[in-house]
């Protein structure tokens, strides 16, 4: 796709955002009005505007921590799924000892593992890393294995025919081409990472918007709660435009794909 039109592209897809948002908002605003209900328990949009305002400095120094523990999470995360995808299709010993474990880690609740992570590695942020580790890690691998069980054989017959040996044949064929499932997995990632930093600091923790929701919540300031929660869209929604322009950099060619 050439600049131009992915630059037309690129606003037309802003303008339909902004048109949705707009649409959300005077839905929300009627809904308030219309409904005449107590602002603890549905704010309108200028009260959560005015609780940006009284509480803008904190906001932004809890988002700050819980975007510090995303991205460190989420590298964390995309590190041990690359290790795992590639032992599951090097070695047969490795997907049969393996495969269980993380499909097994995914049945476990979260929210259950919250607690333990917490007792084990405090309230800071190295609990947190590890809950959104473990969130994003399975994506990550099991998109990276099925991309290199995928390879298309006539890339195997033709590593065969030039006498290319195993290590050879994953480094310069399989890899490369499960590079496009291996995107889409880590774009997937992306999105979830900042749930497991959230749940982390709902369990337990001494900052981020975690702990300020449930201090909102407890408080009954719902529109700090709406604030906190606007915070963490625009994040996440940061969060995945820098990973999807950082794959697109890196890897230029899945695009066409």
């Amino acid at each position: 796709m050439r600049p131009k039109t992915m630059l037309a592209a690129g606003r037309g897809v802003a303008i339909q955002a902004l048109i949705s948002f707009a649409a959300v908002l005077i839905l929300w605003q009627a809904a308030a009005t219309g409904l005449a209900l107590p602002a603890f328990l549905l704010p309108s949009p200028a009260d959560v505007v005015a609780a940006y305002a009284a509480y803008g400095p904190r906001l932004l120094a809890e988002a700050g921590v819980t975007l510090a523990e995303t991205v460190l999470g989420l590298a964390a995360g995309i590190a041990f799924g690359l290790l795992a995808g590639l032992a599951v299709s090097a070695s047969p010993l490795a997907n049969r000892l393996l495969s269980p474990l993380l499909v097994v880690s995914q049945a476990l609740p979260v929210f259950a593992l919250a607690p333990l992570l917490v007792l084990w590695f405090g309230f800071g942020l190295a609990s947190k890393v590890v809950m959104t580790t473990l969130v994003i890690f399975f994506p990550v691998a099991s998109s990276f294995a099925d991309g290199l069980r995928r390879t298309p054989a006539h890339f195997l017959d033709l590593a065969r025919l030039t006498g290319a040996g195993r290590f050879r044949t994953m480094r310069l064929i399989r890899v490369p081409a499960a590079l496009p499932a291996l995107v889409t997995g880590i774009r997937v990632a992306a999105v979830y990472a900042p749930i497991g930093a959230v749940i982390g600091e709902w369990v337990g923790a001494s900052r981020g918007l975690g702990l300020l929701m449930v201090q909102a919540n407890a408080r009954m300031q719902t529109p700090l709660l709406f604030a906190a929660l606007g915070v963490l869209a625009a994040a996440t929604l940061l969060i995945k435009i820098a990973v999807d322009r950082l794959t697109l950099r890196l890897i230029p060619w899945i695009e066409k794909d």
